[in-house]
């Protein structure tokens, strides 16, 4: 029996095991009556959820592009993929990406502070440095810091996301070890029609969006701007670090995106996309060297330019050149003053063909060019560096069975050349089941930081490099997936800092562990699940890497009630190191419940409200830093 017990109240969820969920002094605690781990809790979840799979509904079958960088139905790809539609999107009522990436299997977020404050996403175990983030395919990351700033990037502009876990550097390139987040922009389709948004909740915070988008003959376009303010809270604790400011820290961010795409007949187009999001974030700092009294804030820039011309040149062939432009942009400033700066601008360009070899059968072939060049007033030793790209790749299926192969060299003009590949194997022994195993390495290019920052550069670095292999069970049918993955990923020439603080080469880590998740509907009720059980360690000294639990887990529900559309989610997280050393701060586990809702009031109009950490639990994902506590959220939203 698992039991939560609130204002003397009891639900029973299934029975099995016996849990006991409480509201003590306002945190959410789970004890065991049976002294069993609570991870078990979260896989009777998931076989629950697994085991009414057989109900009848619609294909929901999706085509994804990130797994193979080609066109594939979602339930053919052999990458563990994920995939967040425009509905899951717009039913989430959440502001930012890092919020609807937490409920995913094998993502974990650490944020320090409130909307807008820096997070680290953890993907299957590695570090934010080793998952790669695309907008529309192009890459917007920190030459100097490798990781990309998602806590910017707000979901009124953002249509789909799909996010790939494992090793895919073999398709692109550096910061890959962990998995790929690929971003996709709103685009236009249909007749031009106006959308609006606007809302206010907790701490002040104020949400506001606009778009307009459709299409005239042919050409498609789409338009769309949004601005998201909030006063937030004080993000250091006080009692935890000292000499920090107790003021509250805010955050604005204000975001454009536009694309247009013009169909010269049906087998050539052009597509020229933007895509801009400027922030500014109050943030505290702490330390002897700090006065109580600083004030401190960090102006963003995020941005992203492409122009694309897809080209089917023959029945067999599609060809597509894109030139693209992604940038970041970030000022900080103490007491008004400026700091320092850090920008990075990385031009790329991309041409690939795909050809298409017999029904089941195709083959990518593709050359790149990135170019990165950094502006700091810090004076490093090296600011540019260029990068070309070979690769290939094959995708086949065989009646029962599928094949993935692919192939890529990246050369640096810093540090040599980088070979990686992936090879995945599929067969189906039913039409609903099938297993899937892929080997694959992986790599991630050490950053300006890592070999040309001041006196703490190591010009003579290797790249990170990763093993994995993994094995999957899948099902599929009528609307409903499950997917159970084990993966182990081997990591070498981890770059870390030594006891000088210089950048070096040290083995580190591996990472070992399953995935669990579920998907689908009932009529008018959804599900959804996941779990992931992993051991990312510091294989030097035994460790658990930083930041990272061990179990963590979530479960969805919502139910269509005609105008009325009323969502929950539970969200658990085990306890975690905040540092991987012998004296790191334990951050304890906890459990959050968060409810969402939307009411139809016509077929233009709609009222939403989400409410985050219901019962207010006192938790946090990095030591010293706050969370905000309970917030709700009410918006109004209108649809052409």
């Amino acid at each position: 029996m698992i039991g939560i017990f609130y204002s003397g109240f009891q639900f029973r969820f299934l029975s099995g095991i016996s849990f006991f969920i409480t509201l003590q002094r306002g945190r959410l605690e789970i004890t065991r009556e049976n002294q069993m781990k609570q991870k078990l809790f979260f896989a009777s979840l998931f076989c629950a959820s697994a085991a009414i799979a057989h109900a009848e509904t619609p294909n929901l079958d999706e085509v994804v592009i990130t797994a193979t960088r080609l066109p594939q139905a979602l339930n053919k790809t052999l990458a563990d993929t994920t995939v967040l539609n425009e509905q899951d999107i717009r039913n989430s009522g959440a502001a930012d990406v890092p919020t609807v990436l937490r409920s995913l299997a094998g993502v974990e977020i650490a944020q320090s502070g409130g909307l807008g404050a820096q997070s680290g996403t953890y993907m299957r175990g590695t570090n934010s440095n080793q998952v790669l983030v695309l907008i529309d395919g192009v890459r917007i990351n920190s030459a100097t810091t490798g990781s990309t700033a998602l806590e910017h990037i707000m979901l009124d502009n953002i249509e789909r996301i799909e996010v790939v876990r494992g090793n895919v550097s073999s398709l692109y390139g550096s910061e890959a070890i962990g998995g790929v987040i690929q971003l996709f922009t709103k685009h236009g389709s249909g007749a031009p029609a106006f959308t609006a948004s606007a809302g206010g909740g907790t701490h002040g915070t104020q949400r506001m969006a606009a778009g307009f988008s459709g299409e005239v003959e042919s050409t498609s376009f789409s338009i769309n701007a949004s601005k998201v303010k909030s006063d937030g809270v004080s993000a250091i604790n006080p009692q935890l670090a000292q000499n920090v400011n107790p003021n509250n820290n805010g955050y604005d961010n204000s975001t454009f995106n536009a694309q247009v795409k013009h169909a010269f007949n049906v087998d050539h187009a052009v597509t020229a996309s933007w895509f801009s999001t400027q922030s500014n974030t109050s943030f505290d700092t702490s330390g002897s060297y700090v006065l109580a009294t600083d004030l401190n804030n960090t102006q963003d820039n995020i941005a992203k330019m492409s122009l694309a011309s897809d080209d089917q040149i023959s029945e067999m062939w599609h060809s597509q050149v894109r030139v693209a432009q992604g940038t970041d942009d970030s000022q900080t400033y103490t007491n008004g003053a400026p700091a320092y700066r850090y920008k990075t601008q990385s031009n790329q360009y991309a041409w690939q063909n795909d050809l298409k070899l017999a029904e089941g059968q195709q083959v990518s072939l593709a050359a790149e060019n990135l170019g990165q060049t950094i502006s700091s007033d810090t004076i490093y030793t090296q600011t540019t560096r260029n990068v070309n790209s070979l690769l290939g790749g094959y995708t086949g299926e065989y009646g029962k069975q599928q094949v993935q192969l692919n192939l890529r060299q990246d050369s640096y003009s810093d540090f040599g050349s980088v070979n990686t590949g992936l090879l995945g194997y599929g067969f189906a022994f039913t039409e609903s089941w099938r297993v899937t195993g892929s080997v694959s390495n992986a790599f991630k290019a050490p950053t300006f930081n890592d070999m040309y920052y001041p006196y703490l550069g190591n010009p003579n670095l290797k790249p990170e490099r990763s093993q994995n292999d993994e094995v999957g069970l899948h099902y599929s049918t009528n609307g409903h997936r499950v997917d159970a993955i084990y993966f182990d990923n081997r990591i070498t020439d981890f770059i870390t800092l030594n006891s000088s603080y210089v950048a070096t080469n040290t083995p580190l880590a591996e990472i070992s562990g399953q995935e669990l998740s579920y998907t689908g509907d009932f009529g008018t009720k959804h599900l959804k699940a996941s779990a992931t059980f992993q051991n990312p360690r510091d294989t030097t000294t035994g460790l658990v890497l930083a930041r990272r639990a061990k179990e963590f887990a979530s479960i969805a529900a919502s139910h269509d009630l005609g105008v009325w559309n009323m969502g929950a989610e539970l969200r658990y997280s085990g306890a975690r190191q905040d540092n991987n050393t012998a004296t790191s701060q334990t951050l304890p586990s906890y459990t959050l419940v968060n409810l969402t809702t939307k009411y139809t009031i016509d077929q233009h109009l709609s009222v939403s409200a989400r409410i985050d950490n219901l019962f207010n639990v006192d938790y946090s994902e990095a030591y010293s830093y706050n969370t905000l506590g309970r917030t709700l959220f009410v918006g109004l939203n209108y649809l052409q």
